[in-house]
């Protein structure tokens, strides 16, 4: 294994984010963007992009009226969302890779797992819907149970309380800028888990970045054995 510093005290538990970081919804969100954009004479942008990412979604959705000054509501784009994601899902959305390797490995070890995620509730439930996921964790932590989105820390801090432990005992996988700034302010041990527009982030106070969810680091900190079995 890579050497890698364990972290003290030992991690009891795991939050993830959602969009970006356990499926591939982050590349769905910019084609939906693209589209709800393109049907107006606009065009999504990088910048556009890193200003929406890991935010709630009528947040995000507000920064892309702000943009391009749309005459839309947030409430309006969020319902055009809907309808475009309702028919890519089932063909387009995919797990990133490693998750399910991890989440397995997690169970064999008896550590608890939550995510803690910008999206609404109804879009959570759909996704892990696909691959009936939800029963697999300990709780769900969405945009409407807090006040104050990320970066604020609000929703991790959130997350270690369900846990039962403090922040420093949980690793949060996040995979933006934004979210990993949350995690960070958490007190957490963050790692960040970049790709796509993100790999262009910055993650000040991460403790690493990973590649994927299958990078060994992930494992050698929760003290886990990697999927090829070492230790």
């Amino acid at each position: 294994m890579s050497e890698l510093e364990l972290p003290t005290p030992p991690l009891r538990a795991v939050t993830f984010d959602l969009d970006g970081l356990m499926f591939n919804t982050e590349e769905l969100y910019q084609e939906v963007g693209g589209t709800i954009l393109s049907r107006r004479g606009k065009q999504i942008t990088g910048e556009l992009l890193n200003e929406m990412m890991g935010r709630k979604s009528h947040v995000a959705l507000a920064v892309m009226i702000d943009w391009h000054d749309l005459d839309e509501t947030p409430e309006q784009l969020a319902a055009e969302s809907a309808e475009i994601f309702g028919g890519l899902l089932p063909r387009r959305l995919a797990p990133m890779p490693g998750l399910l390797d991890l989440l397995s490995s997690l169970e064999a070890a008896h550590i608890p797992k939550g995510i803690a995620t910008s999206s609404g509730r109804a879009f959570v439930d759909l996704v892990l819907g696909v691959f009936d996921l939800e029963p697999r964790f300990k709780f769900i932590l969405t945009s409407e149970d807090i006040e104050h989105g990320k970066p604020a820390p609000d929703v991790y801090l959130l997350a270690a309380q369900k846990h039962g432990d403090e922040p420093a005992e949980m690793m949060i996988l996040e995979d933006s800028q934004i979210g990993t700034q949350a995690a960070v302010a958490s007190g957490a041990y963050a790692v960040a888990v970049p790709h796509g527009q993100s790999l262009k982030h910055h993650f000040p106070g991460a403790r690493f970045e990973a590649h994927s969810l299958a990078d060994e680091r992930i494992y050698e900190a929760l003290r886990l054995p990697t999927p090829g079995g070492s230790c």
